[in-house]
This record gives structure tokens, C-alpha cells and sequence, in this order.
């Protein structure tokens, strides 16, 4: 494609909190392509007396985004670390007002808004003056996605996060398989318990109505 239509819009890199909040990170050139991945963990259960083994859920973790940046000040002979790459310090700095680095938001056109703390960062100058000045680098940078807890909460479960519902026991269920299955995580069955003003977990009725709350 040619002509403004068809012309991509430059990435950018925004910090969004700290001492260097509303900072953006221009990058000169987009880059040729980037990469995305999320990784599911299961556990292992034995099923009792049969010796088969039963692969649960146990959690997911954070999308990742990887690119390879490109930076160069060749034609003006400014130091390519203080115009681009010098600035990408501020992403894996302990940042003094946050006591840890700084949030920030890749963003490059409509096509990708990412919020995310920087994972990794690799620095490689190609091209030097006669004076030793970097003026070509590549940066590699991997980001991974930033969600508040709540967020986490409600992708869990949303339909337990924001109304009370009700569960009929039936025969084998326990608070912990009830809680498991209703929230994603069996240790909540504390929840159900105190919900439900039950002293005894394993006495459950057969028929019973139990209260499940938002968490």
C-alpha cells in the first residue's frame, strides 16, 4: 500500500504513573512484526482406586507481547541513546514514588493498546561515530499484560462476582467441589461456610440449598 491511506501510524510508548508519568517513548520506525502469547498451568490429580490421572485448572498467566524495536540518528549524529534508547530505562527502573516500575501503554494505531509492565528489555547498538557514540540500535522488549485484581476476580467467575446464587446439593457434592467449581478456586469454600452458617463442612444434605455470595 502507498499514499497517507495506507501510511501505519507510529508506536508509542506511554508511562502511565510515577515520577515520569505522561512520558511517551516515540519509536522511529514500526515494527516488522511482534508476537503474543499466554500460557494455561494444569495439575495433576489421581483419581482415587482407578490410577488414572485427571488434568485440573489451576491458573492462567498474563499475555505477553514481544517486537523488536529500531532506532537510528545516523543522518543527524545525536546519540541514539539519548534521543530513543536511553529512555527505555525508565520501564525496569525501581521508580522512587512507586517503590516499583512504572505501568505503561504500547499503543500503535488502533490495532494494538496494550497496558502492561515491561518483563524484559535487550539493548544491541549496531552503528558508531569515529567517536565511539552509538548512533543505530535495536531494542528488544517484551511486555506483559497488566490486569487489577478485580479484573482477575471477575474473569474467574463473572457470574459470581456481582449477585448471590443458589446450589442444590446433590449426592458427593462437598464445599470444597462446590467452591471449585463455582469460583475456579476450592479454598473459598470457607465462603460458602460462613455463608450458609455451616459448623461441619462434610455434612451436606442431599437436596439442600446453599447460598453462594460474590466474592
Amino acid at each position: 500500500m502507498s499514499g497517507a491511506e495506507g501510511s501505519l501510524e507510529k508506536a508509542e510508548i506511554e508511562i502511565l504513573n510515577g515520577k515520569h508519568e505522561g512520558e511517551i517513548i516515540e519509536c522511529k520506525f514500526n515494527p516488522p512484526e511482534y508476537s503474543t502469547s499466554k500460557q494455561l498451568n494444569y495439575g495433576t490429580l489421581n483419581a482415587t482406586g482407578s490410577g488414572a490421572s485427571i488434568q485440573q485448572f489451576v491458573d492462567g498467566s498474563a499475555t505477553t507481547l514481544s517486537m523488536e524495536l529500531f532506532f537510528d540518528t545516523s543522518e543527524t549524529h545525536e546519540d541514539v541513546r539519548d534521543e530513543y534508547v536511553g529512555k527505555f530505562d525508565a520501564l525496569t527502573s525501581i521508580d522512587s514514588e512507586l517503590h516499583a516500575p512504572p505501568l505503561c501503554r504500547f499503543v500503535w494505531g488502533k490495532g494494538i493498546v496494550f497496558k502492561a509492565l515491561v518483563e524484559r528489555i535487550e539493548k544491541t547498538f549496531t552503528m558508531f561515530l569515529p567517536s565511539g557514540i552509538p548512533v543505530r540500535a535495536r531494542v528488544d522488549v517484551t511486555f506483559t499484560e497488566y490486569k487489577t485484581p478485580e479484573y482477575h476476580q471477575s474473569e474467574v467467575s463473572p457470574e459470581s462476582t456481582d449477585k448471590t446464587k443458589a446450589w442444590t446439593v446433590t449426592e458427593g457434592d462437598t464445599l470444597w467441589l462446590i467452591a471449585s467449581k463455582e469460583y475456579d478456586d476450592a479454598s473459598h469454600w470457607r465462603t460458602i461456610a460462613r455463608a450458609n452458617d455451616i459448623q461441619n463442612p462434610r455434612e451436606l444434605e442431599p437436596g439442600e440449598v446453599l447460598e453462594l455470595p460474590p466474592l
